[in-house]
């Protein structure tokens, strides 16, 4: 089963032998994964063996001059020498037994060392895969599958079921021989292969199939018990005939419930002795097989004596009767029997009898007529039926018709269940199941890549084999009416198999019995280990708990919950009822075993390089065909039970579970899948119909690289309701080399806020020499191939006035000019901190959008996407155009109204004139404002390049004559020459721009405005502003939010400080406002 494994790294023997004494390996150098590894997923890191782990090479030094060139690397990166040194010394240590023996065997302050495992081929692969797949089927129930189904039928079901797990121990040899399998068995190949999505559902369904087998073996335990060895042991006895059903099925609730707790308790105690014992309840395997093989020899020569004792073409339970006649003459008198009593109504000669009784004979056939009697052509074929119907022998004649309503109440052998053939392929698929023994005892073999395949596939040809004799053999030596007895009531209630085999029916009464109770045992014994090995993986939160136990690695709690949910299956009570049960669970996990080796071998992945070479994709796929149809072959219902149960715990571990990187095969698919993808897209741009804003969100970050604007990436998700691209960019100015750790923070900063507002993406943080050129770069370059943003989404520099550096400004307008080159849009958010959360929900009110110019019509998609999201969902759209005054305002909203309908969006249209007005003082004033302010600006800023050349002025000049300096003084005081310290330039270069800039405004509100000196470009630019913002503000001033068409900014950089000054004054009054600029392209059509 599923189970963790220790490293242990031996002392270098070199050393040793210098030392000259034996050291014990210490505790502390035993690096077990519950205890070193961070990530909890019960297996060593990638690099924990091998790379970076030099924990145990901090003692060695690397002297000499032949490795100087790496001695610096050789913290991470170990010698070959070191590296063959540890794998040498790399072994698996089972979680089992093993660990239970060394805890109680040892007493002493020290473990003893740890043996390298011995096992061979035989021992540890082949006899415990024989074990597991022979079974209670076997013994109980094929027999009964050979007369109902007949020989050729039969023959199919096994060819069926053990072709499929054949073709999925070749897929299993492939997987388990790719490298080291740490004792997982099949839940640690399929997690590492398809992900922990794929086995945490896997692994669990494998647990609850391992778990119902424990049920089926339990309650076959007590089918024998009660049936074949003690019958008076029952607690609950049916006294009429057709109430037998009901109390064999209680008898076995009661019996099962005791023999689960026993066993339970036996496990608890002393795991080793069911692994001792294990050999024990193979041999009673082995032994009752021979004696089957031996007894159909010996029916060439001398069958065994089982009369079947039959009344007309019926066959009779024979229990209550010791000679098969109506009548008999004792004493030279004729009397009647006992079976005239369970006929008749009387002993007499004249009492009332059964008219079937009457009207048939009684005859006697024999049970076993043996391999020379032809027997097997009457049994080629199949004899299916209902529920109660009457076991009958077509070759003997029959007179009367049968009736159901008194039929019930006489000893005839009826079927106690419906029978059809898919139902035997459920019944009959948990013989061959078992093949993950040897897998899972992969840390105990001497060459686990060499025996698991050979031993496996060498089990599954063995057992194939006894199986497919026997169906033959047991057809050609058993009469068809014992055949489909399936308790052997007949013959006297022995076992239907047991009346085959030589010496005597014991011998597989007796190692039946054993091989269910260790069959049984083991089940117990390893469902809770695999449910342990799961829990301290980590993926399923909930089933945490159950990856504790006691000191020696017991795991008790699993123990608990395997005996809990065995008990379901006890309750069951049929042991027809749970065999399909458990074969849904095997088989889905041997479809997926078969999909993880397909999928590793189509992706052609580099790890990918399996020693077994006998395999190939397409057996892979057989395989899981193959298993997907015996599911729904079996049980369609269970099948449909089954998926519905690992697809919710496949999304439960999606959703809930911790996150795991093990390199697994699914994610090499979704790579290979959005590589064909990305290529396709490249092919040529997306239609309009499938344009959707693919966003760049650029962010900023404070000092302690926190998002500034949360807000940003709450707009993101209502935008997107998770559909499409969304790229979260910032950038840190400085090199790479030196903000490394800086960008991983901010990178982990933002990825959680992203998680707080659930906002699905990607993040991508750049450090470059200057803002500028980050937020370029990413502009230009961000995404991949075709999944490239189509619009940049970004905050108003909300504090541009009050910033004393005018870059702030200056990059906002250069990124809305580069966007525009770029072809894409640009989406500007005002006021972005007022923006509603995600789990606000905003009342009655409008979406207002302004549609001044277009540019695309992304103006008219954005207030349709920002509806679909339940904050704004209550919102009404409204759409507001601008009229001049030789436009018809009337023609206008019937022609807008007319293409809102075309486009299927609902919204209410509004045209706006807005006339030739002359232009007023107030605008005037605005403009001469906006210039003076520009004017004084340029004034009060140095650039960069003139305060350092001032700087090295002065410093130059202090450097050269320092005394001279301190002792003159110039008459002027602006001529004073002193001491400058950096700090001392600072502060009176501040000191200056403070009074020159109130001596300027002083002297900016002393003048009267020449208005006809200003530029009238940007007198008519303003004019526009007013006049818009107060026909928007009049308007919309209550609006939950305000779309706007965005000015482009001058051509002539020499406006760009006006530029902002107009969007200030266009947006002025207005709470929440997207300005939104077109990519260049329509984005909206009115074709379907």
């Amino acid at each position: 089963m599923p189970t963790n494994f220790t490293v242990v790294p031996v002392k270098d023997g070199t050393r040793k032998a210098k030392e000259g004494e034996e050291e014990d390996v210490d505790d502390n150098n035993v690096l077990k994964e519950e205890e070193e590894g961070a990530t909890g997923d019960g297996v060593p890191k990638e690099n924990s063996p091998f790379i970076n782990n030099t924990e145990n090479d901090k003692g060695n030094s690397y002297d000499g001059t032949n490795m100087a060139l790496f001695e610096e690397e050789m913290d991470s990166n170990p010698m070959v020498s070191s590296l063959l040194n540890k794998l040498a010394n790399y072994t698996n240590l089972t979680q089992g037994a093993q660990e239970h023996e060394e805890a109680e065997e040892d007493e002493g302050p020290k473990k003893k060392a740890v043996k390298s495992p011995q096992m061979g081929t035989f021992m540890g692969v082949y006899l415990p895969c024989l074990q597991n797949i022979l079974g209670v089927i076997l013994f109980l129930r094929l027999t009964w599958i050979v007369g109902t189904a007949g020989i050729l039928e039969s023959l199919a079901i096994v060819c069926l079921c053990c072709s499929c797990t054949m073709l999925t121990a070749i897929s299993m040899s492939a997987i388990a021989t790719n490298g080291v399998v740490p004792a997982g068995g099949s839940y640690y190949m399929i997690s590492r292969s398809l992900g922990p999505e794929f086995g945490g559902a896997v692994g669990l369904c494998f647990y609850l199939g391992t778990t119902f087998a424990g049920s089926m073996y339990i309650l076959g335990t007590i089918e024998i018990l009660l049936t074949y060895i003690v019958p008076k042991a029952a607690i609950f006895v049916a006294d009429k005939k057709e109430d037998e059903a009901d109390a064999l099925l209680n008898n076995m609730r009661v019996y099962g419930t005791c023999c689960l707790a026993l066993m339970a308790v036996v496990v608890f105690v002393g795991v080793k002795y069911v692994n001792k014992l294990a050999l024990v309840f193979l041999a009673c395997v082995i032994l009752s097989i021979l004696s089957i093989y031996a007894g159909v020899i010996k029916t060439i020569f001398e069958p065994p004596d089982f009369p079947v004792c039959m009344l007309g073409n019926r066959t009779l339970q024979n229990q209550n009767f010791d000679s098969c006649l109506k009548t008999e003459i004792i004493d030279n008198l004729t009397v009647t029997t006992k079976l005239w009593k369970l006929f008749c109504h009387g002993q007499d000669f004249n009492a009332t009898c059964d008219e079937y009784f009457t009207k048939n004979n009684v005859t006697s056939v024999q049970g076993i007529p043996g391999m020379a009697s032809g027997v097997i052509s009457e049994n080629m074929w199949s004899v299916y039926g209902p529920l109660s119907m009457l076991v009958e022998d077509q070759k003997l004649p029959s007179t009367g018709g049968s009736d159901p309503a008194k039929d019930i109440y006489l000893p005839y052998v009826v079927n106690d269940i419906t029978t059809f053939f898919t139902l035997l392929v459920g019944i009959y698929f948990p013989s061959v199941t078992g093949i993950m023994a040897g897998s899972n005892r992969s840390g105990d073999l001497r060459d686990a890549q060499k025996s698991i395949p050979i031993g496996t596939i060498l089990a599954i040809a063995t057992t194939s084999f006894i199986y497919v004799t026997c169906v033959v053999l047991f057809g050609a030596c058993i009469e068809g009416v014992l055949l489909r007895d399936k308790f052997g009531d007949s013959v006297k209630g022995n076992l239907v198999i047991g009346t085959l085999s030589w010496p005597s029916p014991w011998v597989i009464v007796i190692g039946s019995f054993f091989s269910c109770c260790g069959a049984g045992l083991q089940s117990l014994t390893g469902a809770p280990r695999l449910l342990q090995a799961i829990a301290r993986d980590g993926i399923v939160p909930f089933l945490q708990v159950f990856g504790h136990g006691k000191a020696n690695g017991e795991p008790t709690w699993a123990l608990l919950l395997t005996a809990g949910i065995c008990e379901i299956g006890i309750l069951i009570a049929s042991l027809d009822a749970v065999a399909p049960i458990l074969s849904m669970f095997f088989l889905m996990c041997y479809l997926f075993v078969n999909l993880a080796c397909a999928v590793q071998t189509l992706l052609r992945t580099p790890n990918w390089r399996p020693r077994f070479k006998y395999y190939h994709w397409a057996l892979s796929f057989l395989g899981m065909s193959l298993c997907l149809a015996l599911m729904f072959i079996s049980s369609w219902y269970y099948a449909i039970v089954a998926m519905v149960i690992a697809g919710c715990i496949y999304k439960y571990i999606e959703y809930r579970g911790a996150e795991k990187e093990w390199g697994d095969g699914i994610r090499g698919l979704s790579l290979n899948a959005a590589r064909y993808a990305l290529i396709r897209l490249e092919e040529a741009p997306p239609h309009t119909k499938n344009w959707r804003p693919q966003l760049l969100v650029l962010l900023d970050l404070d000092s302690d690289q926190v998002v500034k604007h949360p807000r940003l990436l709450s707009l993101t998700t209502q935008l997107k309701a998770g559909k499409g691209l969304t790229i979260v960019g910032n950038v840190i100015e400085g090199t790479f080399l030196t903000k490394d750790a800086e960008a991983k923070r901010a990178e982990q900063n933002i990825k959680s806020s992203m998680s707080a507002e659930k906002t699905k993406g990607f993040c991508h943080v750049v450090v470059s020499s200057n803002i500028r050129d980050g937020f370029s770069h990413l502009i230009q370059s961000a995404g991949l191939g075709g999944m490239k943003h189509n619009t940049v989404l970004m905050a108003w520099p909300g504090t541009w006035r009050q910033s004393n550096d005018p870059q702030s400004w200056k990059n906002f307008i250069e990124m809305v000019r580069e966007t525009t080159a770029a072809h894409q849009a640009l989406l500007v958010a005002k006021n972005v901190d007022s923006f509603p959360t995600n789990l606000d929900r905003l009342g009655e009110g409008t979406i207002d959008v302004w549609w001044v110019v277009h540019d695309g019509g992304l103006l008219m998609l954005l207030p349709f996407l920002l509806r679909q999201h339940k904050v704004w969902r209550k919102c009404k759209m409204r759409i507001f155009t601008v009229a001049q005054m030789d436009d018809n305002s009337i023609q206008m909203k019937k022609d807008l109204q007319m293409f809102l309908y075309h486009l299927r969006l609902d919204a209410e249209v509004e045209v706006v004139e807005m006339h030739d007005n002359d232009i007023s003082a107030f605008t005037y004033e605005k403009t001469l404002v906006m210039e003076q302010r520009s004017q004084m600006l340029k004034q009060m800023q140095l650039s960069r390049t003139e305060r350092e050349r001032e700087a090295q002025l002065i410093h130059d000049r202090n450097t050269a004559s320092h005394a001279a300096i301190n002792d003159k003084a110039e008459s002027g005081p602006e001529r004073v020459h002193m001491t400058w310290t950096k700090d001392k330039l600072f502060t009176e270069r501040n000191r200056n721009r403070e009074c020159n800039a109130n001596v300027a405004v002083r002297d900016l509100f002393n003048m009267k405005p020449e208005w006809e000196s200003l530029n009238q470009s940007n007198v008519r630019r303003m004019h526009t502003a007013v006049k818009l913002n107060e026909v928007v503000v009049n308007k919309s001033q209550g609006a939950h939010l305000v779309l706007l068409n965005m000015p482009g900014p001058p051509k002539n950089r020499g406006g760009d400080e006006n530029y902002m000054e107009f969007l200030e004054v266009l947006l002025e009054g207005l709470n929440r406002v997207l300005l939104v600029r077109g990519g260049g392209r329509e984005v909206i059509t009115i074709y379907s």
